[in-house]
């Protein structure tokens, strides 16, 4: 009997959950089941010839420094292409790194962005703050219809910039449809897809050019490093994609990565329970007398519901609720949990809930928060690994509390 010819040799035939166990392995002579760790900054040469042509790029797939080219972070980023449906992609050191770098990387002085202006705060400042530093203008828009995007380009539009759903009020983006803008004025478009995770929204599958990930939410999912990962055509990756990494340093350290591995082996089995938990206690919250709003991508009473059925196959692992009574009762039902942490991250195993106002957002002024949706009784939940009954149940004793 031999395998030489069972379809299954072939990576891209091989379901998501198999592919994140056992994509772009590679093993050494000692054929190790777990992916090596190679800690190491430099490699040496057989020759200076040799040193020579991996300089002069002509012998693709060798390394000759860490910072740009690793092993391990090779592996991470094969399997984050097989599971994306990417042609490559490129490992960074944080997700604002990955964010900094595709936008950066894609615009020259002169050029002009058009975003989304419901954005993390941390990607409106690059978009808002950082580029004009550089020469580079931007509009921001309500993302929510497509015509806005159409009627902000200019003539020397570069990219447009989206996350969706957004953060932190799970507002959608139409990816087709603003991909085809952006086409039609020779733009790039790039989609921050960290909400929907990779399992849930096929943003190149839409026509994005470039997918971004914090592979320190889901992806790692246990609060134990950072990590960002840029995903496209080998054209945009291998070209300044890769020019930036390797000219700013924002690399992904090889241990980061290894870590990376182990939790895309987990990724479909956290994220299905997150998520499964995630619709359940919306669905406990939506009728609520102390809440005023829930925001969930997959409850009927979400204002775009059909679009996200459309366009994401799973509800996201967040779910955002407005409670009555503002910042105060925010913070009395918080300060109220026993289960559930306080922090600003989200995808962890463990349930996370955060005032976005007065800490992801804190930046913006009042004006652009309300803009956005970012209210003074609005919470933002990442939905963990406990029971959804002890979760639910938590969050009703912290209403009481209001």
């Amino acid at each position: 009997m031999s395998k030489a010819n069972n379809p299954l040799l072939d990576p891209t035939r091989r379901s998501a959950e198999t592919q994140l166990v056992h994509g772009g392995g590679k093993r050494t002579q000692f054929n190790e089941t777990s992916e090596a760790l190679f800690l190491n900054s430099g490699y040496s040469y057989p020759s200076s010839e040799h040193a020579e042509r991996l300089f002069k790029g002509e012998l693709p797939g060798a390394h000759n420094y860490s910072r740009f080219a690793n092993p391990t972070v090779d592996v991470f980023q094969e399997r984050m292409a097989l599971l994306e449906g990417a042609e490559a992609a490129r490992g960074f050191a944080s997700g604002m790194a990955a964010v900094t770098d595709a936008v950066m990387s894609q615009v020259r002085a002169g050029d002009h962005i058009v975003a989304s202006r419901a954005l993390f705060g941390g990607c409106r400042f690059v978009v808002e703050d950082f580029m004009p530093r550089f020469g580079v203008t931007s509009t921001l828009v309500d993302g929510r219809d497509p015509a806005n995007f159409a009627a902000a380009m200019q003539p020397n539009t570069k990219v447009v910039f989206i996350e969706t759903p957004t953060n932190p009020t799970l507002e959608l983006v139409d990816i087709k449809a603003v991909a085809d803008i952006a086409h039609a004025h020779g733009a790039v478009l790039i989609v921050d897809n960290v909400f929907a995770t990779p399992l849930y929204q096929k943003p190149l599958a839409l026509g994005a050019d470039l997918v971004t990930y914090s592979a320190t939410k889901h992806i790692d999912g246990q609060g134990r490093v950072l990590g960002g990962v840029v995903l496209g055509s080998k054209k945009l990756i291998e070209g300044d994609i890769h020019t930036f990494l390797r000219q700013t340093g924002a690399s992904l350290s090889p241990f980061n990565a290894w870590v990376l591995l182990k939790g895309l082996e987990t990724l479909p089995l956290r994220v299905r329970q997150m998520t499964e938990s995630a619709g359940r206690i919306a669905e406990a919250l939506a009728s609520h007398a102390k809440v005023q709003s829930v925001i969930y991508p997959h409850h009927p009473s979400h204002p775009q519901y059909d679009l996200a059925k459309a366009q994401m196959t799973g509800g996201s692992t967040l779910v955002a609720l407005d409670v009555k009574g503002g910042q105060e009762a925010a913070f009395r039902l918080s300060d109220s949990l026993a289960v559930i942490l306080i922090s600003n991250n989200l995808g962890d195993a463990k349930s996370i809930i955060t005032h976005p106002r007065t800490t992801t957002h804190q930046r913006l002024t009042e004006d652009a928060r309300l803009e956005v949706g970012v209210t003074p009784g609005l919470l933002r939940l990442s939905v963990g690994l406990e029971s959804s009954d002890d979760l639910i149940a938590d969050l009703l004793y912290g209403l009481d509390q209001i």
